[in-house]
Formats: structure tokens, sequence, C-alpha cells
């Protein structure tokens, strides 16, 4: 197997470590291998890839798709560390409303699998740190919404007090007023 698969406190988000080859030369390791997927829960297509970069204290998030545009996300860091934050959107789910915190980083190579019906932030923990992320469907812009980063009822602790925000996130409402559509069930 070439990869470790680690469910979390909402059991469907996943940390996913590939197992790395090293030897002097450098590394290899596979980022995504549909069969292993597959048995471990994780059976989707990924649609579309996507590459950001960020200095460090620089918070995107919390975002989402409704549908019919929601994505499901596996995310890694290709260099540099970031705190990862999922979600739970799902109305009716035993998890509505909570939270799961990983870091992810170049060094340790684990990937957070987060499936559809949960928002996604992350916060750089250094500068020139980049992510990669699949997702199960193409970005639609008339379907992106967010939810406030600081939201006291998500009680999520990121690892700064001022974090660098595009216009759009600093203007996300707080999950009880955010517009969702995900039940419980049917993502």
């Amino acid at each position: 197997m070439a990869f470790g698969f680690r469910k979390t406190e909402i059991p469907d988000v996943v940390i996913i470590t590939p197992k790395a080859f090293g030897d002097p030369r450098g590394f290899f390791m596979e980022t995504y291998k549909r069969s292993e997927f597959r048995e471990n829960g994780i059976d989707c297509d990924f649609v579309q890839f996507n590459h950001s970069k960020s200095n460090k204290n620089v918070l995107r998030g919390l975002h989402y798709q409704m549908y019919p545009y929601a994505q499901g996300k596996l995310v890694r860091a290709l260099r540099g560390s970031f705190y990862a934050v999922a979600v739970d959107l799902r109305k009716g789910s035993p998890y509505y409303g909570r939270h799961v915190g990983a870091v992810l980083s170049e060094k340790n190579r684990d990937m957070i699998w987060v499936p559809k019906g949960f928002a996604f932030g992350n916060c750089a923990l250094e500068d020139g740190t980049e992510l990669y992320y699949c997702v199960t469907d193409e970005y639609g812009p008339e379907s992106q919404r967010g939810v406030a980063w600081d939201d006291p009822n998500l009680g999520i602790e990121w690892p700064t007090n001022k974090p660098l925000l595009s216009e759009k996130d600093s203007k996300n409402p707080r999950l009880k007023d955010a517009e969702i559509n995900f039940i419980y069930g049917q993502c």
C-alpha cells in the first residue's frame, strides 16, 4: 500500500500520508491512486487542479461551493506549511458546525480529503507556502460561498490572530447566516 489513511474526529474528513521512497538522489511518491482511494472510501473523479501560493499568515477561507457545483478537495503542501481546516456544513449531520484541523507541510507530506458538504480554509505558516489541490467539480463562481474565519461558534484556533485576508473573505457571514444547501446523507 502506497498510502496511510487516517480518519479524523469527523470520519468523512481523512488525513492521507503517502509513502515516499527516498535515496541519495531524492524521493518518489504517489499522490493519488484511484484503487487505494476507493478501497478507503474516497470514490471520486477529479476534474480540476489548483495551485496557490501564500505568505505567512495569509488565511484563505472558509470556502465552499453549493450544489450543483459542490466540490470535494484533496489538498497538499508542495512547499512550506499550512494549517488546514474543514467545517461540516451538512444539515442534519451529527458533526454539523464542527471542524477538524491539521498541519500539512512539504516535510510531513500529509494530504487532507475534504468531501462535498464542507467548508475549507487554510492559513500559511511560512512565507512562500504553496498548496496544490484536486477538486471534484469545476469552479462555479455563482455558487461560491464562505463562512467567517473567526465565527466564535466554530471555535477554530487559527495560528494567528491577525490574518491577511482578501476583501471577500473579510465579509463572509457567520455559519448561522450562511447560505447552505447541503443535507447529510445526500452529499
